[in-house]
């Protein structure tokens, strides 16, 4: 299980990824998807920001974020699947650049 051909489930549960983790919480504690909404909550969750998707090397080497459950249960999930966060700013209009909101012509 030490190796790059096990399942990349078991993975999480490698003493080294445990290490890994820990130390993302130390350095990050809160939630990096509530902090730019300008929320404070602790984070849970060492989440890949690129999804590693069975790539041993990305998932051992690729950038970290800390989330807190919500965010890495839902608005991750979501900006996996879509391509963009879902995230609305006070003004009304989505922050995500990559929104579909931004690409449409407005005159």
């Amino acid at each position: 299980m030490t190796d790059s051909s096990s399942d990349p489930r078991e993975w999480y549960g490698l003493g080294r990824w445990k290490a890994r983790q820990r130390f993302q919480m130390r350095q990050h504690p809160l939630c990096a998807f509530c902090m730019q909404r300008g929320l404070v909550v602790e984070a849970v969750v060492a989440d890949h920001v690129q999804p590693h998707k069975g790539d041993w090397n990305q998932f051992w080497l690729g950038s970290l974020q800390s989330l807190c459950r919500r965010c890495h249960e839902s608005g991750k999930k979501f900006e996996e699947g879509r391509g963009f966060r879902s995230d609305i700013g006070e003004d009304g209009i989505p922050t995500d650049p990559r929104h579909p909101y931004h690409a449409t012509r407005r005159f």
